[in-house]
């Protein structure tokens, strides 16, 4: 068994793409929940300290990248 057979590229550039495309989509859902909300997201949590609102946030993006995983694995 050559190494070739164990590794088959098409499968690691699939996954390389599918991860580049599924950031892009968590940052695309992320810019327009930013565009949505009144207040900026990212200097409530930095600067004010709002636990709350990064929790929200950060469920979010868990919920997001569940569902392009979902998506990818079929």
């Amino acid at each position: 068994m050559s190494l070739h057979d164990l590794i088959n590229y098409k499968y690691i550039i699939a996954s390389v793409l599918y991860s580049v495309i599924g950031i892009l989509i968590l940052m695309i859902s992320y810019w327009i929940v930013e565009k949505i909300t009144p207040e900026n997201l990212w200097k409530e949590i930095v600067q004010k300290n709002n636990i709350a609102l990064a929790i929200v946030c950060a469920s979010f993006m868990i919920a997001v990248a569940m569902i392009v995983s979902s998506a990818i694995h079929g």
